[in-house]
C-alpha cells in the first residue's frame, strides 16, 4: 500500500503548529499610551489631553476661526490622544468645519480620518478617544458611518459589551491595544444608544462636559451636560478648558492664543480639574479639551493627574 507521505507531513505539521499556537501565550502590551504604568490602567480612570475643534489649525492670525496651531500628525505626535471635531454637511459631503463650513471648512471627514488611520498605524501601542459633534443630527448610518469604514478606521474601534458603561467598567489600555480596538468614538447628537452603528457611542449617556465657550480664566466648575441612566459620578467627565474673548464686545466668541500659554499651564489646568472632583466622587477628569495644544504645558498636568510626579 502506498502512503502519502506528503500528506502525512502537512498532517504533521498543521498539528504541530496547532499545538503551539496554543501554548503560546497572547500578545500583551507593554508600553500604552508612551507608559508602562498604563497598561494596566481603566481608560475610564486615566486623564488624557484633547485638542479642540482639532481640524480648524492654521499659523495664520488672521484667521479667527482657527483654535489650533498645528496639523491632525503634528497634534497626535505632540502627544493628544482625544480629537474633537464639529461636522456639516456641505454639497452632500461630511465636512468638518467650526460652526459653519464658510467660516473655517477643515476638509472631508473620511479624508481627516485617513490622516488618522495612516498614524495609528505606525502608532500600534496608543489608544486615541473621538468626540464628535453632530449639530445638525446628520444619519449616523448614512453620512458618518461610511466616512469610518471607507478610511479603515472602523476596524479599530471599541464596541462595549452594553452601554452605557459606567466609568469603573471600562477596560484598561493594554486590553485595548491587545485587542486591538484601540478607538473609542463618542457622538454627541443622533448616536442614541449605540445600536444603530454600535461603535458609534453616545457621548452624554457616558461623559459629563463642564460648560464651554468660558470667558472666566477661574473656570468654574459646573456639570453642564449629561444623560442617561448612570449618576455623574458613574460618567466619565472632559473639562473644556479654553479661554474664549468677546470680540469687540459683539457677542461673537473666538479662542485667545494670547493666553494660551496660561490657559494650557500646570497651575491653571489643575486648579480647574480639582474644582471639578466634587462632581465625581474626587476623580480627575478623564479629558481636558484644549486649544492651542502646542502652547502651555499639558502633558506635565496630565502626568501629575495621572499620578506621574
Amino acid at each position: 500500500m502506498r502512503v502519502n507521505i506528503f500528506g502525512a507531513a502537512t498532517v504533521l505539521i498543521a498539528v504541530t503548529t496547532s499545538v503551539h499556537a496554543a501554548s503560546v501565550p497572547a500578545k500583551r502590551a507593554s508600553v500604552c499610551n508612551g507608559r508602562a504604568e498604563l497598561c494596566d490602567r481603566s481608560y475610564g480612570n486615566t486623564t488624557f489631553v484633547g485638542a479642540h475643534d482639532s481640524f480648524a489649525h492654521s499659523t495664520d492670525p488672521a484667521a479667527l476661526a482657527r483654535d489650533q496651531e498645528i496639523n491632525i500628525t503634528a497634534q497626535l505626535n505632540l502627544g493628544i490622544r482625544l480629537l474633537q471635531a464639529q461636522a456639516h454637511e456641505d454639497d452632500g459631503e461630511l465636512h468638518f468645519c467650526h460652526t459653519s463650513c464658510a467660516l473655517f471648512d477643515g476638509g472631508t471627514v473620511q479624508d481627516y480620518l485617513t490622516t488618522v488611520k495612516t498614524w495609528l498605524d505606525a502608532n500600534p501601542n496608543e489608544v486615541l478617544t473621538f468626540i464628535f459633534t453632530n449639530p445638525e443630527g446628520l444619519s449616523i448610518k448614512d453620512m458618518w458611518d461610511p466616512a469610518f469604514q471607507n478610511s479603515g478606521i472602523a476596524n479599530v474601534t471599541y464596541v462595549p459589551p452594553s452601554v452605557p458603561v459606567k466609568q469603573s467598567d471600562w477596560p484598561t489600555l493594554g486590553q485595548l491595544i491587545d485587542a486591538d480596538t484601540r478607538v473609542v468614538v463618542f457622538m454627541d447628537y443622533g448616536a442614541k444608544d449605540g445600536t444603530t452603528v454600535p461603535y458609534i457611542m453616545s457621548e452624554f449617556t457616558m461623559v459629563w462636559e463642564t460648560p464651554f465657550s468660558v470667558t472666566n480664566a477661574s473656570f468654574p466648575c459646573s456639570v453642564n451636560r449629561t444623560s442617561g441612566p448612570l449618576s455623574d459620578e458613574d460618567h466619565m467627565y472632559m473639562i473644556n478648558h479654553s479661554l474664549n474673548i468677546n470680540l469687540l464686545d459683539t457677542g461673537i466668541i473666538i479662542s485667545d492664543p494670547s493666553d494660551a500659554p496660561t490657559t494650557n499651564g500646570v497651575p491653571s489646568i489643575l486648579a480647574n480639574a480639582y474644582g471639578c472632583t466634587q462632581f465625581a466622587a474626587g476623580r480627575a477628569p478623564n479629558f481636558v479639551l484644549l486649544d492651542f495644544v502646542n502652547m502651555g504645558q499639558p502633558f506635565k498636568a496630565a502626568d501629575i493627574l495621572n499620578g506621574f510626579s
